[in-house]
């Protein structure tokens, strides 16, 4: 059964020039016409020409219909028969092979030989040089998608869905509601043309309905396909044609993309007219895959125009209104390799797309890369079972209910090119390290407990010797947690978190205060026992030593610490005497600091304010109790630098 994606593989796919004796296999080669092709290829090898052209391009014709068995078996005689003349590019295409075929092993092996060979500036060797993810890694991934194929799928291609209010939109080549009876070359199937399919109520399966905007569809291609925000206007994927297809200087037929807009017909039906370009395109370089952010101002597509990394890249245009667009803007290498980035699908939390510049599982995979503030992060593998040993593209989900679909030419679909709906289910993990807010150090052997938001324990840990905890149990997406974490010497700490909503892992550090210090309004101050002085004197008592001891030991325990000491009375007796009385106090206590070896400009200030800052009611007049009157007398240590 062949196995291609239709529309996927009309975007240039890099090709190392070299020609061959049989000049009419090359011709139908340069045509992408590669059934065809093939047999010619085949039947001058066997007459005898197995030259390292022939099996190039043998292999070539079978890897762009991703017939990965045939390349894999090509390609290894390539090698075999020409090891010291075979590019780069043809190592990694067998490599990928080899991957479709799930010999990961042999895989490894020539893709390491690609990342040798190949130049440093390859992102595809850098990516494939197994230094931080491992074909292990992304094998070991924990499922989190379960896959249904679709009961439209034919025999044939279907892919590229798009929702549609509720409904999907997706490219078939099987409609038979329609003539369009003439085959593609490159596959020997039926162009593509849109359809709109009925999403059941659980999302898990698609009927077929009816046709899709017949009003803009022609005797080609028409596919993968976009909607402003308001569904009112259409993106739309096409073979370069105005009445005639056009071909450029090398006889391709390159993509495009064009607009329309809806109108209301009679019965609600909707009519889309106006059919446009966008000005970015052009007749030397193809323009496909269009994707619209959700606020309808940015237009994600794919090309291989000028500025391109690699076989086909992943660019930005923002939409002005009225046809007018900013100049594209290559998303960059984060994202973009020197192989093929297609299908970008934009959310406000992530890009998705298909690529074979990252390590995968084989052929096209799709990644993630999470949207923060405007920046995209590095590329995440979804692993199985969403990608396979073979091409997994077209990727689109509604993130609120986690459901979407995937399209995939595995072996266990339908035919070629199939719809999957998925679930993804999301799991999440929490981990941080526990830390000394003071000086930053990490602490050891701090008990971290995860608790639900009602306040049921749900895991316990200790953290390690470099700080590091992590609970061990799966955790829901989108779901409230409490971390407490407590440690003798040391203030105990809680922490609130709310898991994202996508997989993955969640850090928390948690800093705990020293013992000896408090938060008070958002100001530090080190916390010790009550300091008392003899009546109208602010001599140090020794119990009085006891306390500022601990002030002392702290301060020299965390060398940095800067403070400031107030000294306050209450209101009893007269208010100039308490304030001159409070300030030989904190001076008083400077100075005994000092004496305990603490540095003299580590100490800020040490100033009385006598009655000044009472903390209660209980000022000049007012009938208060002792204890009352207590609270007021105080010294206070505040730190004002860490």
């Amino acid at each position: 059964m062949k196995r291609t994606i239709t529309i996927l593989v009309l975007l240039v796919i890099q090709t190392i020039y070299s020609q061959t004796k049989n000049k009419a296999a090359d011709a139908l080669f340069d045509k992408m016409y590669y059934v065809e092709a093939a047999k010619s290829y085949e039947i001058s090898i066997k007459n005898g020409d197995p030259s390292r052209e022939m099996l190039q391009r043998l292999g070539d014709c079978y890897y762009f219909n991703t017939q990965m068995e045939e390349a894999s078996k090509w390609y290894g005689k390539l090698v075999a028969d020409y090891p010291n003349e075979v590019p780069p590019e043809y190592l990694f295409r067998y490599a990928q092979s080899l991957q479709g075929i799930q010999n990961y092993d042999l895989a490894k092996k020539w893709m390491k030989a690609f990342a040798a060979k190949q130049k440093a500036t390859d992102v595809r060797a850098q990516n494939f040089s197994l230094q931080n993810v491992t074909l292990e890694d992304i094998q070991n991934i924990k499922p989190s998608f379960m896959l249904e194929n679709l009961e439209i799928n034919s025999a044939y291609s279907d892919f590229g869905p798009m929702f549609y209010k509720g409904d999907l939109v997706y490219s078939t080549t099987s409609d038979s509601s329609y003539f369009k009876t003439e085959k593609y070359g490159w596959n020997d199937q039926p162009y593509l043309s849109m359809q709109l399919g009925k999403i059941n109520e659980t999302g898990s399966n698609v009927s077929s309905k009816q046709r899709f905007a017949k009003e803009i569809s022609t005797n080609f291609h028409e596919a993968c396909v976009a909607f402003s925000p308001d569904e009112k206007t259409i993106y739309f994927t096409r073979n370069n044609y105005n009445g005639k297809l056009k071909r450029d200087s090398k006889g391709i037929n390159n993509l495009k993309i064009y607009t329309a807009t809806a109108t209301e017909g009679a019965n609600g039906t909707v009519q889309w007219k106006d059919v446009k370009e966008v000005p970015f395109n052009s007749d030397n370089y193809s323009v496909g895959h269009p994707s619209v952010s959700k606020d309808g101002k940015k237009l994600y597509f794919v090309s291989d125009m000028p500025g391109t990394i690699g076989s086909t890249d992943i660019f930005v245009v923002d939409i002005l209104g009225e046809n007018q667009y900013s100049n594209p803007k290559n998303l960059g290498d984060k994202i973009n390799t020197t192989g093929r980035e297609m299908f970008p699908f934009i959310t406000n939390q992530a890009i998705y797309f298909a690529s074979d510049g990252f390590l995968g599982l084989g052929g096209l995979d799709v990644f993630e890369s999470r949207l923060n503030n405007g920046v995209f992060s590095d590329p995440v593998n979804l692993g199985a079972p969403l990608n396979s040993n073979m091409d997994d593209f077209a990727f689109i989900v509604n993130e609120e209910t986690n459901k979407g679909f995937v399209c995939s030419n595995r072996k266990t679909g339908k035919g070629d090119d199939d719809i999957y709906s998925f679930e993804r289910f999301c799991n999440q993990s929490i981990n941080g390290y526990v830390f000394d807010a003071i000086s930053n150090n990490k602490i050891a052997g701090a008990v971290v407990i995860l608790k639900s938001q009602n306040g049921e324990k749900i895991a316990e840990t200790v953290s390690q010797i470099d700080g590091k905890y992590e609970f061990a149990k799966a955790l829901t997406c989108n779901t409230p947690y409490t971390i407490e974490v407590s440690k003798d010497n040391f203030t105990s700490n809680t922490k609130s978190v709310i898991t994202p909503n996508n997989s993955g892992k969640t850090e928390v550090p948690v800093g705990l205060d020293p013992a000896l210090i408090v938060r008070e309004n958002g100001v530090l101050k080190i916390k010790i026992g009550i300091i008392f002085f003899d009546l109208n004197k602010s001599d140090i008592r020794y119990d009085a030593a006891i306390e500022l001891n601990k002030v002392v030991l702290l301060m020299h325990q965390y060398s940095t610490v800067v403070i400031k000491i107030e000294s306050h009375t209450d209101s009893r007796a007269d208010d100039q005497y308490n304030l001159e009385l409070s300030d030989r106090r904190a001076k008083a206590t400077r100075d005994y600091l000092i004496s305990q070896g603490v540095a003299p400009e580590r100490i800020e200030s040490a100033i009385g304010y006598g009655e000044t800052q009472l903390i209660n009611n209980c000022s000049n007049g007012v009938p208060c109790t002792e204890a009352q009157h207590q609270i007021n007398r105080r010294s206070e240590f505040i730190i004002t630098k860490m």
